[in-house]
């Protein structure tokens, strides 16, 4: 089976690196040191021109739990239209009710949402890792197969893959091809082989970021912008090498 590597970006610039080190398609989200947030239009458009990769689309209104109020899930399904008519490929989301089980009528209200905008062209549609906090894993995946999602996205309801490689490989075989599982959370070229050699799974997940310094010449220190700690003259961007060892490592396999 095709080996699939897909980088999780959040600017252009890490789209393009995520390009030049091999990647097979992207998760473009906003936000990526807060979890991801849903990405502007203008940053889907833009990433789609510059790269030519796939390009799914995270679909979370906040950071934070997946439960999600009548509020948020309106501006979810809204938004789900959107970003596929601004040419997103796929969707990644997950909505969960207060019980830990997949929302069925949220999930279904997206999809049907994103299906129609893209007006018969193919549109992937795949569960985040919510699927890593649900009740019960294989309830969640039979679930997502109903809905017809392309991908799920899991950790193996641990802190990351590689510690949750047992589960994935239980949800390799319940998937038995139905659905994709991409292995997601820290994974790297250093654990790929292992990970892929012990759970079966053919796509793997990841951001390969690195610090890159400020442009700023000029900064004024100790006025914070944002989270406690958090320092603004340093961003966080893909590193076009890790990604090459990660696409090595996974063809290695």
């Amino acid at each position: 089976m095709p080996r699939i590597l897909e980088v999780c970006v959040d600017s252009t610039a890490s789209a393009l690196a995520a390009r030049e080190g091999g990647a097979d398609r992207l998760e473009l989200c906003a936000d990526l040191a807060i979890g991801g947030t849903t990405p502007s239009l203008a940053l889907v458009e833009q990433v789609k021109a510059e790269t030519g990769l796939p390009v799914r689309a995270l679909l979370r209104p906040r950071a934070g739990d997946f439960c999600y109020d009548r509020w948020e899930v309106a501006q979810m399904v809204a938004l789900a239209a959107q970003l596929v008519r601004a040419g997103a490929d796929g969707i990644v989301t997950g909505v969960l009710t207060p019980e830990g089980q997949l929302d069925l009528p949220a999930m279904e209200q997206i999809c049907q949402a994103a299906r129609k905008a893209a007006g018969g062209r193919p549109v992937a549609l795949a569960l985040h890792r919510a699927f890593d906090v649900c009740r019960d894993a294989g309830a969640c995946l039979e679930q997502a197969c109903a809905l017809g999602l392309a991908t799920i996205l899991s950790s193996g309801q641990a802190a990351d893959a590689y510690t949750g490689r047992a589960m994935l490989a239980q949800m390799q075989t319940q998937a038995a091809g139905r659905i994709e599982i991409l292995a997601g959370s820290g994974v790297s070229a250093a654990n790929i082989p292992e990970l892929v050699r012990q759970t079966g799974v053919t796509a793997c997940h990841l951001s390969g970021k690195k610090a890159v310094p400020s442009r700023m010449s000029f900064r004024r220190e100790g006025v914070p912008m944002g989270l406690p700690g958090f320092d603004e003259f340093t961003l966080w961007q893909t590193d076009a090498g890790a990604i090459r060892a990660a696409r090595t490592a996974l063809d290695s396999v």
